[in-house]
């Protein structure tokens, strides 16, 4: 993939030259646009700007351009800037994972093109797993039932990386384990130095967040597919109900909008606009449990595309990221702003204790049709539709 300089890349020519535009008279979030490259060289305003983003929306843009091989000891970050990244799985390559992601999103198109009874083969629900395949229609949206209105297909990082036993999956995928994995350890790697840039804005002994999140560790880590055709004029509902993330931070590259937060302190849903170049992060709730809320995990639902972008397929690739499986989820010791947000908030000491892998399971189960949607909340269920 050709490495371009940002003088190619002008701000106003971030979108995708494939896609229909996307419209300038919705309502867009007001996600903070945080440099890789200034992240990897230790640029403090721009940890800065992170640290930001992730307390007060929970989401930002992150502009993976111009970011090559960063030395997989460091970082890239010289060791008296963040002496804390370390031990990494592979390198920081935005631009890798720009083609990684661009390769996968032609897989994905041929999964969802298999007949649905050789997709159905593939739903491991009644086998109490999230991995595989969920139908259009499977999953709810509320309480009421309401069913959603996408496919997805859930591919297991420790099957990838064979931490465990192979999971049944269909043999177009065999030959893309490998893309798979290269995805994945780069994923991981950008999480890993998010985790370590935290994990020093909040004063926690070194390496505690990404000490929970190895990426040798079993844990729920996927790489997962969603695939949301378009919708009857007439019938428009929301496809991926409102929710807040399982798990500790979450990469999205897609190229439709669709995607929608609910800011703080307001009643009014906001598109996220796509960027090429860019993945959009977000923190899930297990960064919310660790930190006593001083991190946020924000709501966010998916509705059909806005405009000219309404009559086309939205694909959505995901890499989860969680904590291994038998991590609790409670509030870490060490940091006096998390000690102090715990003095705060008292009602934090009483929260149940839970593992990671409980967690995602009860949630991400609570999801699906025959599931109990009372066990589907997140740490912002009391803004979730009942």
């Amino acid at each position: 993939m050709s490495r371009l300089s940002k003088a190619e890349h002008p701000d106003a020519d971030l979108n995708f030259l494939d896609s229909p535009p996307f419209p300038e008279d919705v309502s867009t979030a007001p996600l903070l646009r945080i440099s890789l490259s200034k992240l990897v060289q230790g640029d403090q305003g721009e940890i800065d700007k992170l640290w930001k983003a992730c307390r007060e929306l929970g989401f930002f843009y992150l502009d993976l351009r111009e970011v090559g091989r960063a030395d997989s000891a460091t970082g890239g970050v010289e060791s008296n800037k963040l002496e804390n990244i370390r031990d990494f799985d592979a390198d920081i390559d935005g631009e890798r994972l720009l083609q990684d992601a661009k390769d996968l999103f032609e897989i994905g198109k041929e999964i969802f093109d298999l007949p649905v009874e050789e997709k159905i083969k593939y739903d491991l629900k009644d086998q109490g797993s999230y991995f595989g395949y969920k139908g259009y229609g499977q999953g709810i949206i509320n309480a009421k039932g309401t069913k959603d209105r996408n496919e997805f297909y859930n591919v297991s990082k420790d099957d990838i990386l064979g931490l465990s036993e192979p999971l049944p999956a269909p043999e177009l995928l065999e030959p893309h384990r490998e893309l798979l994995k290269s995805f994945m350890q780069h994923s991981h790697a950008l999480v890993n130095l998010l985790l370590s840039l935290l994990n020093r804005q909040l004063g926690l002994p070194c390496d505690k967040l990404p000490s929970l999140h190895r990426l040798a560790s079993i844990s729920g880590d996927q790489v997962r597919w969603v695939n949301a055709p378009p919708q009857p004029t007439d019938d428009q509902r929301t496809a991926l109900g409102q929710h807040t993330d399982f798990g500790s931070v979450t990469i999205l590259f897609n190229r439709l909008g669709g995607l929608q937060v609910l800011p703080p302190n307001s009643d009014e849903w906001s598109y996220v606009k796509p960027l090429r170049g860019h993945a959009v992060i977000n923190l899930g709730d297990a960064m919310v449990k660790l930190t006593a809320g001083i991190l946020r995990s924000n709501i966010h639902r998916v509705v059909n595309p806005p405009g000219q972008q309404a009559s086309h397929t939205r694909m959505s690739l995901v890499y989860f990221a969680r904590p291994a499986d038998d991590v609790i989820l409670k509030a870490l010791h060490g940091s006096n702003l998390i000690d102090e947000n715990r003095r705060q908030n008292p009602e934090t000491l009483g929260e149940e204790e839970i593992t990671s892998k409980e967690w995602i399971l009860r949630r991400a189960l609570g999801r699906r049709q025959g599931g109990d949607w009372s066990k589907a909340g997140g740490t912002e269920s009391v803004r979730l539709e009942t």
